[in-house]
């Protein structure tokens, strides 16, 4: 007798990169959870179509990666505080009642990373956050919770920093600063596109020290330029986004099916030669 497998998918555009059907394959065989997992390329005017298409013909949740994560918050029925905040969901999910919810799991997967795998301490720790856009928005409001000292925002938009600080500014010490002007990081994390066009963003004199931990929200099979640069300004590690996409799925796993699969396995798969970085 043939179990009945949960249809489950990753939207994006482009998609074929995507480590996700392997990521969640790993997590069903883990947990012995019956689930089918695919890459869907949504054409760019033809998202909400292509995910309302998914639904109505049995798929049970979703992952949203760029450029769709706004568009998925904005076409779900409910959302969670973290994606209503952020305004922008990477996991969706059908409710009995046939109604989407929306869910942004990134913070979540950036704080288990780092004070998980990493073993980094958040707590009173001077984070800088380069980029404001939706990547940035959706780590913030995890960030404060951990309970760092300072959370600093720098873009090379100044107006967007601080339009993104205020929005977050009742839940911890964030602010935005010019990036000239940004202080030195104990968590340094990279939240903007650079990496993927190979360019790096503005560096302030005196950001990256000997204590400074440089992450990369993009994860890549070589180190990015972003962390090659702070290597060379002395950082004391240097990580890439590979741990961060595991975790936001586990926890998209776990909001999907009801149990959290064991994060470290899957990771040692993708990067076996890694210890931690």
């Amino acid at each position: 007798m043939t179990t009945r497998q949960d249809r489950y998918a990753v939207f994006g555009h482009p998609v074929g990169h995507s480590l996700s059907p392997r990521i969640h394959g790993w997590f069903a065989e883990q947990t012995g959870e019956a689930v089918l997992y695919a890459a869907i390329e949504a054409p760019l005017d033809g998202f909400e179509a292509a995910v309302r298409t998914f639904f109505a013909e049995g798929g049970r949740g979703a992952n949203v990666t760029v450029p769709f994560k706004g568009e998925a918050c904005a076409l779900a029925d409910q959302r969670d505080p973290a994606a209503e905040r952020a305004a922008a969901a990477n996991t969706l999910r059908l409710e009995a009642d046939g109604r989407i919810a929306a869910f942004n799991t990134d913070g979540i997967g950036l704080i288990r990373d780092l004070e998980g795998r990493l073993a980094s301490r958040l707590e009173g720790a001077t984070v800088v956050m380069l980029g404001a856009g939706g990547a940035a928005a959706g780590v913030i409001e995890p960030l404060l919770g951990s309970g760092v000292g300072r959370l600093v925002i720098g873009n090379r938009s100044p107006g967007r920093a601080r339009a993104l600080a205020d929005r977050f500014a009742a839940l911890g010490p964030v602010e935005a600063v010019p990036m000239a002007e940004l202080p030195t990081a104990d968590i340094l994390i990279n939240a903007t596109a650079a990496s993927l066009d190979g360019t790096v963003p503005e560096l302030a004199p005196g950001l990256v020290a000997g204590q400074t931990l440089a992450y990369d929200m993009v994860y890549a099979a070589q180190p990015t330029v972003f962390l090659l640069r702070c290597a060379e300004l002395g950082a004391r590690q240097t990580v890439d986004g590979l741990g961060m996409l595991v975790e936001q799925a586990a926890e998209a796993f776990r909001l999907w099916r009801g149990v959290l699969p064991d994060t470290a396995p899957v990771f040692a798969r993708l990067r076996p030669s890694s210890n931690a970085e």
